[in-house]
């Protein structure tokens, strides 16, 4: 008996859900409703004959038949896409800037998010400040920027919104008297502006200890014991303690991730929603 062909939209939307862990990522990453997603997904299901993945309210995980199943699926969408690129020629490329502030310890899991939804992508990536990388976007030398939100702009979509705190090395100590030292970044970078202006706002006398050219000098410089940073959590490696309470320092704001795009379509589109996506789910953990 002739067997029909699996669904290659329907092996897609299985594959997306398995890396987002949920339905909900899973769809806004390709652009549909999470209904279409789960109606995709039975549809596989049915035609496999086993269910790949296990939902409740609380979670999503594959199955053992869907973890089986993935590697499979993958080397299946990564077939077509080499099939595809004989006829298409030429590697379209996407220029992706992205904050500093943001990338974080996750971006080498980002990349291969995206090179995994189209490997013949030619993906080029500016790590910055969002002030410089925004004004590349607006000079058209970005096709996107994925920063933290700029004073003075109303544009962009919000991926995901993230909470910051004052964090130093686990044995560092504040010595009353003295000034707190504050390791930033340099300028520009927004979050040294809004620490900058919360510390003095609240009448805390700081000082800058250490400027670090990226997020990665300003951890290296907390982790060492220098002082005290406006991070966020998954900067930090573990052991990093916030002592933003103990020292009475004020509160930060949660801080929104956007997104500022003028690809509207594409393969390019495709691989942003997946980054999109699951920078949604890196930031939300």
């Amino acid at each position: 008996m002739i067997q029909r062909p699996l669904d290659l939209d329907a092996v897609q939307a299985f594959v997306r859900i398995a890396d987002a862990g949920s339905f909900t990522r899973a769809a806004a990453a390709m652009q549909t409703t999470q209904a279409a997603i789960s109606l995709k997904l039975r549809r596989l299901e049915a035609r496999l004959g086993c269910r790949l993945v296990e939902r409740t309210p609380r979670y999503v995980r594959l199955s053992a038949q869907g973890a089986a199943f993935l590697d499979r699926a993958r080397e299946l969408l990564a077939a077509h896409d080499r099939a595809l690129a004989v006829l298409v020629g030429a590697r379209q490329q996407l220029a992706i800037g992205i904050s500093d502030h943001v990338a974080g310890p996750e971006l080498p899991a980002l990349i291969a998010r995206m090179n995994a939804q189209d490997p013949f992508l030619l993906i080029e990536i500016r790590i910055g400040s969002s002030c410089e990388l925004l004004q590349s976007f607006d000079r058209r030398e970005l096709d996107a920027v994925i920063v933290r939100l700029h004073a003075g702009r109303s544009d962009g979509d919000v991926l995901a919104e993230e909470k910051f705190g004052w964090f130093a090395a686990p044995d560092w100590q504040h010595r009353a008297a003295e000034p707190l030292p504050v390791a930033t970044m340099a300028e520009p970078c927004g979050v040294r502006a809004l620490a900058a202006q919360l510390l003095d706002e609240a009448g805390v006398s700081w000082s800058e200890i250490f400027v670090g050219g990226g997020v990665a000098a300003v951890v290296a410089a907390v982790m060492a014991g220098l002082g005290v940073a406006a991070l966020a959590p998954r900067m930090l490696p573990p052991g990093a303690v916030d002592v933003g309470r103990k020292l009475g320092l004020p509160d930060l704001p949660l801080l929104p991730v956007l997104l500022h795009t003028r690809v509207k379509d594409g393969r390019a589109r495709d691989a942003l929603a997946a980054l999109a996506a699951a920078f949604r789910s890196a930031v939300r953990g």
